[in-house]
């Protein structure tokens, strides 16, 4: 099966950045799309940014024009730039990678980082 090793998180001032990684390993015949969501205590999981392959990143609103989302197919790594953290941002962070083989679609999680963003 397909495994996801997240690194990165910790704690930061607000204003301040973090850097969290996630590499995809095992039996993943076509990448499809990678991507980061977050999950705050009491609320709902949600996106914080993607990037199918070879297309353009999306990003959730809250986001936008702070955290820059990159990807490797080659090497199935996806990365997360985050800069100007607010501690809004603070959540359990997971890597998400959609992919397929001849027949049928998968989506694999990542055990989550902790992201805590410090006022």
């Amino acid at each position: 099966q397909v495994q996801l090793v997240e690194s990165g998180g910790g704690l930061v001032q607000a204003g301040g950045s973090l850097r969290l990684s996630c590499a995809a390993s095992g039996s993943i015949l076509i990448m499809n799309a990678m991507g980061w969501y977050r999950q705050a205590p009491g609320k709902q999981r949600e996106l914080v940014a993607a990037i199918p392959s070879g297309g353009s990143p999306t990003y959730g609103n809250s986001v936008k024009g702070r955290f820059t989302i990159s990807g490797d197919n080659a090497k199935n790594t996806v990365t997360l730039q985050m800069n100007s953290l607010k501690p809004e941002d603070t959540a359990v962070y997971y890597c998400n990678v959609e992919w397929s083989d001849y027949e049928r679609a998968f989506s694999s999680w990542g055990q989550g980082t902790q992201v805590t963003v410090s006022s």
